[in-house]
C-alpha cells in the first residue's frame, strides 16, 4: 500500500457515518411519531369509523351464487339518520331482496357511541325497533327533503333490540372491527325462541359478515342461517348478466316464506 493510499475506514468511512445516523434517526422518528398518532385516537374516532364503514349499499349476492341453498340475494342498505345530543350517531338500516328494494323485508335504527371506560372494547353498536316502518321505507334513497327530520327520528327509535360490542382488530387480520353481543344474547320470542345473538365483522375492503341467530331455552338454534354469517359486499357496478341472474328475480311468496324462518329477526 502506497504513503498516499487511505486506509479502510478512513475519512471516506467517517463522512458516510453522519448520513446512516440521520437515517436512523429518521426511521426511529417516524415510528414514534406513528406511535403517537395511533395512541391520540380518541374513543369517537373508533365510533365514527364504524358508522362509516356500515354506511353504503352493499349485496350478499356473491354468497348467494355460491350457495343458493343456504343464503339469499339480499340487499343491505344503510345511511347516516340523525346525531343525538351526546354524539352518537344513528343510522336508518333496511334489507330486501336485490329486484325488490322498495320493498324491506327488515328496518331498524342502529345506534353508534363509543364503548363505556369500564368496558374493553372500542365501539358499542345497538339496535332498535323504528316506530313507524312504512314511514321510512327506502328512507336512504330519498332526497333529504322528503324524508323524516332529524328531531322526528329521534322520537321514532323505538325499543331496544339488541348490543354488540366491537373492537379494533389486531394486525394481520383484515377486518378493521370484529364484535358480538353477550353470549346469552338478548330476549327473543320470535319462532320459538327464547333469545338471539348476533355476530358482526368489519372487513377492510368493505364488507361487512352478519350473523344473527335465534335459540330456544335449551340452546337449539331456531332461526337464522347454520352455516355462517351472512357476507355483505360494497354494490358492484351492474352487469348486463346481473340482471338475468335467476338470483336476481323477485322472490316467490315460498321463497319469502322460508327467509323468514331462516334469516329475519322480527321486533318483539
Amino acid at each position: 500500500m502506497g504513503a498516499d493510499a487511505e486506509p479502510s475506514g478512513g475519512r471516506g468511512g467517517r463522512s458516510r457515518l453522519p448520513g446512516v445516523v440521520f437515517k436512523a434517526l429518521l426511521v426511529f422518528g417516524g415510528l414514534a411519531l406513528l406511535k403517537r398518532l395511533r395512541k391520540s385516537t380518541t374513543r369517537w374516532d373508533h365510533a365514527r369509523a364504524v358508522a362509516d364503514a356500515l354506511s353504503g349499499e352493499k349485496f350478499s349476492r356473491e354468497q348467494a351464487r355460491k350457495d343458493p341453498d343456504n343464503y339469499f340475494n339480499i340487499r343491505m342498505l344503510m345511511c347516516p339518520a340523525t346525531e343525538m345530543v351526546d354524539g352518537s350517531r344513528v343510522l336508518y338500516f333496511e334489507q330486501a331482496f336485490w329486484r325488490t328494494p322498495e320493498k324491506p323485508f327488515r328496518q331498524r335504527f342502529y345506534m353508534v357511541k363509543p364503548c363505556p371506560k369500564e368496558m374493553k372494547c372500542d365501539v358499542e353498536l345497538s339496535s332498535h325497533a323504528v316506530r313507524d316502518m312504512e314511514e321510512y321505507k327506502n328512507f336512504c334513497d330519498r332526497p333529504k327533503d322528503q324524508r323524516p327530520q332529524p328531531e322526528e327520528v329521534i322520537a321514532d327509535v323505538a325499543e331496544h333490540l339488541t348490543t354488540i360490542h366491537l373492537s379494533r382488530c389486531e394486525r394481520g387480520k383484515g377486518c378493521l372491527y370484529r364484535g358480538s353481543t353477550p353470549s346469552d344474547g338478548f330476549p327473543n320470542s320470535w319462532s320459538g325462541a327464547s333469545y338471539c345473538t348476533s355476530d358482526m365483522s368489519i372487513y377492510r375492503n368493505g364488507e361487512l359478515h352478519m350473523w344473527d341467530r335465534g335459540f330456544d331455552e335449551e340452546g337449539n338454534q331456531v332461526w337464522g342461517p347454520k352455516a355462517g354469517p351472512y357476507e355483505f359486499k360494497p354494490a358492484p357496478q351492474s352487469t348486463y348478466d346481473d340482471m338475468f341472474s335467476p338470483l336476481n328475480f323477485s322472490a316467490p311468496l315460498s321463497l319469502e316464506k322460508k327467509i323468514d324462518a331462516s334469516y329475519e329477526i322480527e321486533d318483539q
